[in-house]
C-alpha cells in the first residue's frame, strides 16, 4: 500500500472486518447486481438502435415495368381459379423513418380488387402500387 492510504485511512485500515450478527451475508449474484450498469438516460439505447437500423429506398417503376406487372395481374384476375401460386415482391414503408423494406411472399391469390387496387395473397393484403415484381409460380391450363 502506498503512503496516501495510511495518511487518510490509517485509523481504520488494520481493523478487523465486521460481520453482522443480524443480517446474512449477501450472495455473490446480488452483490454483482449492485455494480451492474444502469441507464442514465432512459430510452437512449433504443434511440441509438433505431438510428442504426437501415431502411431501403423505394425507386418508382418505369412505365415498362408497370405495364408488365399489370399484364400479369390481369392474367391472374382472368384465370384466378386456375392459378395456384404467385410470388410477389412489394415495398412496405417504414413507420418511424424514411424508406422501408422489400418483402417477398409466395402463396395463393384469394382476391384482386381493381377498384381499391389491392391483392390478397394468403390473407396478406398488398396494395398494387407497392408491387415491384410479380410472377406466376404454378398454373394449370392457362
Amino acid at each position: 500500500m502506498n503512503n496516501d492510504s495510511y495518511k487518510y485511512y490509517g485509523d481504520i485500515i488494520n481493523m478487523p472486518h465486521r460481520v453482522s450478527n443480524i443480517h446474512a451475508p449477501m450472495n455473490i449474484l446480488n452483490r454483482a447486481a449492485q455494480f451492474a450498469p444502469f441507464s442514465a438516460l432512459p430510452g437512449h439505447n433504443d434511440a441509438v438502435k433505431e438510428t442504426e437500423r437501415v431502411t431501403e429506398i423505394y425507386h418508382s417503376l418505369d412505365e415498362e415495368e408497370k405495364e408488365r406487372i399489370n399484364h400479369i395481374l390481369q392474367n391472374i384476375l382472368y384465370n384466378i381459379h386456375t392459378v395456384n401460386q404467385v410470388s410477389v415482391k412489394y415495398f412496405i414503408e417504414d413507420e418511424k423513418k424514411s424508406g422501408g423494406r422489400f418483402v417477398k411472399v409466395t402463396g395463393s391469390v384469394k382476391k384482386i380488387d381493381t377498384y381499391n387496387r389491392f391483392i390478397i395473397i394468403d390473407n396478406i393484403k398488398i396494395h398494387i402500387d407497392d408491387i415491384v415484381d410479380i410472377s406466376i409460380c404454378d398454373k394449370e391450363n392457362i
